[in-house]
């Protein structure tokens, strides 16, 4: 089975290893829809005040989006959405410069990406296609958006040495990030191809920071609403954080509580803390 694992070591945190002049805590979250899931996203803002929280699949579009709320809440946000479908959005305690919402050379009205710089970080926010099954069309434009992706990333990576590159990437890269690998063998988000092409966006130069940290820890972010996956345990990792090496990982996890809430998204967000 293809494993990408073997192209970065493991981090292993020393005691005293903690930048005395603070850290950054980075969170993705794909909230399916905002407008259902705002008093949530108000909670979590008001518990855990992350430094940055990217949202996908906002499914706002750009005149509706609730900026008076979270900017009530005390922070920034830039956003790209659409009616009923995809969305992107980085809500932050510090303003965003530079911001990008399309990927250069790909003619797509999606509102799937959304670059911004923050506090000298590079972030890059993506809601990844499904791909919906294997072999369909749907499948073959995922593979279309990843290799605009990669371009992409090949060219930022040479402009920013701080760079993270979070969101719903619909891709679990290895067993390890499935309950049930043999039940999901072949099938999307789980495919050969799929996990290449994820592979091929750590070759660039980009960590797993969540497999870095935690070789052996599956950490789904993903529960099928059918079935009672969640009460099951039958989750899934799809929601990613990379970076590069100048960025440098203390601490991962996933909020995995959220999943349990009232109307919850099927994701919980996946959180990273930087020095």
């Amino acid at each position: 089975m293809l494993n990408c694992y073997s192209l970065f070591k493991p981090v292993i945190e020393q005691p005293g290893q903690i930048n005395q002049h603070g850290h950054m805590h980075i969170v993705t979250w794909n909230v399916n829809s905002l407008n259902v899931r705002l008093p949530h996203v108000l909670g979590f803002l008001n518990e855990h005040r992350p430094d940055i929280l990217a949202l996908q699949e906002t499914k706002v579009p750009d005149e509706k989006f609730p900026r008076a709320e979270i900017e009530a809440a005390g922070y920034h946000v830039a956003f790209s959405g659409q009616k009923t479908y995809n969305g992107v959005a980085i809500i932050s305690k510090s303003e965003a410069t530079g911001i990008v919402t399309d990927l250069p050379g790909l003619d797509d009205p999606q509102r799937r990406v959304l670059a911004a710089t923050i506090d000298e970080q590079r972030i890059i926010n993506l809601y990844v296609p499904n791909g919906q099954e294997v072999g369909s069309e749907k499948y073959d434009y995922k593979f279309r958006w990843l290799g605009a992706l990669r371009d992409y990333l090949k060219s930022e990576l040479s402009r920013h040495e701080r760079l993270v590159v979070l969101g719903d990437y619909n891709i679990a890269p290895a067993d390890i990030d499935i309950y049930n690998p043999k039940r999901w063998q072949g099938k999307i988000m789980c495919s050969e191809p799929e996990r290449g092409m994820f592979c091929s966006l750590l070759a660039l130069g980009l960590t797993d920071t969540i497999r870095a940290l935690y070789p052996d820890k599956p950490m789904h972010s993903w529960w099928d609403y059918r079935l009672n996956a969640y009460q099951r345990g039958w989750g899934i990792r799809i929601d990613h954080i990379l970076a590069t090496a100048a960025v440098t990982p203390r601490a991962a996890g996933v909020y995995q509580d959220e999943r349990g809430k009232e109307r919850p998204s099927d994701h919980a967000p996946v959180w990273l803390e930087i020095m």
